[in-house]
């Protein structure tokens, strides 16, 4: 059975937004507000034109290491409950909403511009929690990793981003424990 090629839910812009910091070649994507601006409106998710502020971009930091936060939790972290409260902040600040078209509902930020635009990187992440498929959005155990990926093994027991890089370094580092090598 092939694998997909893309996770559900739009899962795949919040597992991007997250990776938009790259730990282990401290690398930044976002690193002023005309860089976050364009990101967004790259995506579709801030109209031509607009642009994000130096609070949007602390907001905008706060959210991308909040996400991280929580998949760490789901590869076996622990809960963080300020991360939490900080997506629901950013859930309010954007007018997350539930609107009701053709038989169907969205969840959908009322808010416009960049508040708006970071309220719709949570709606993926609702849809997913709501389904069970949430679990399966994961950052990379290794410390000096933590890559946002989803989990498409059949048993959801994916740990590392990469088996072939962190697993294989987790490997050598427990390997070198064991023998004091």
């Amino acid at each position: 059975m092939s694998q997909p090629d893309s996770a559900p839910h739009s899962l795949d812009l919040v597992i991007d937004f997250v990776n938009t910091f790259d730990l282990d070649e401290g690398k930044e994507e976002l690193g002023d507000a005309a860089a976050l601006s364009g990101w967004l409106v790259d995506r579709g998710l801030l109209a031509q034109g607009e642009r994000a502020g130096s609070e949007h971009l602390e907001r905008a930091l706060a959210l991308r290491e909040a996400l991280r936060a929580t998949m760490l939790a789901n590869n076996g972290g622990a809960e963080d409950l300020p991360a939490a409260e900080l997506l629901e902040r950013a859930a309010r600040r954007g007018e997350l909403s539930v609107h009701f078209r053709d038989g169907t509902s969205l969840l959908e930020p009322c808010a416009e511009g960049p508040d708006g635009a970071l309220a719709a990187l949570l709606a993926p992440v609702a849809e997913a929690m709501s389904d069970g498929t949430w679990a399966r959005v994961k950052a990379c155990r290794a410390d000096d990793c933590h890559w946002a990926f989803y989990d498409f093994s059949r048993n959801r027991s994916g740990t590392w981003c990469d088996m072939a890089v962190c697993g294989n370094r987790e490997k050598v580092r427990a390997y070198r424990a064991r023998t004091g090598g």
